[in-house]
């Protein structure tokens, strides 16, 4: 039995601790299953960054960042227990480290400070630092919500 330890699981400035132990799967699976959904998550972020106009702010990183907290946490909570690990390797690591712009939002905040927009820096920090944890509480209580209905 191979053991990974993945501690820091990136999803939008939220920290899963998880230890994922690999039964099913050789580490070249591991590998190719994170570049896989690696590659998708960096094609739906691409997606999102020409779809939302953030010409004047950055808007499409808050929107993946919302998005992807909220949507994390809701399969994380809601079927984790039931997954086999590959999937997890995929989607948390893989598709969801991709698509999450943690690193991109950091940068943006940076250069609107160094800018002089120290409001919309202010802004941009609170938006996804602060509501994207929204994000991933709502996702949770609608996990929470499916399980008793």
């Amino acid at each position: 039995m191979k053991h990974l330890d993945l501690m820091r699981i990136f999803t939008n400035g939220l920290i899963l601790r998880h230890h994922v132990k690999f039964m099913d799967a050789s580490m070249t699976e591991a590998i190719l299953l994170v570049a896989a959904g690696g590659a998708i998550g960096a094609v739906l972020r691409f997606g999102m960054g020409q779809a939302v106009n953030s010409n004047q702010f950055p808007w499409s990183t808050f929107a993946v960042n919302i998005l992807g907290a909220f949507l994390v946490a809701f399969i994380f909570f809601s079927f984790s227990n039931e997954m086999p690990d590959t999937v997890r390797l995929f989607l948390f690591v893989g598709l969801f480290g991709a698509f999450t712009t943690m690193s991109t939002f950091t940068l943006e905040t940076t250069s609107l400070f160094f800018d002089g927009r120290i409001w919309d820096a202010g802004l941009n920090f609170v938006l996804n630092a602060g509501v994207t944890v929204l994000g991933a509480v709502g996702g949770r209580y609608l996990a929470l919500l499916c399980t008793v209905l």
